[in-house]
């Protein structure tokens, strides 16, 4: 599978949202991931977007994901866990 297909050229007319909390759940069929933000003094995230997608396509995020990191690393440094 393909997964690495070029982004639309319409991409300027996104909406950027900050995300530092995350959550992840899953069934047999669909990986649903959440993107919110916790903010100290707040009693619980604040849930912006929700995404919906196949097995397939979650694991391809995953590789995506690791791949960037990696070339980050390598461009920036080690990104610390603290």
């Amino acid at each position: 599978m393909n997964h690495k297909r070029e982004s639309s050229r319409d991409a300027g007319k996104l909406e950027g949202r900050y995300a530092n909390h995350f959550k992840v759940g899953h069934n047999n069929f669909e990986f649903v991931i959440d993107f919110g933000q916790f903010y100290p003094g707040s009693e619980q995230a604040r849930l912006c977007t929700r995404i919906i997608t196949s097995p397939i396509y979650a694991k391809a995020l995953l590789e995506t994901l690791r791949e960037s990191i990696e070339r980050y690393e390598q461009a920036f440094g080690t990104i610390q866990n603290d």
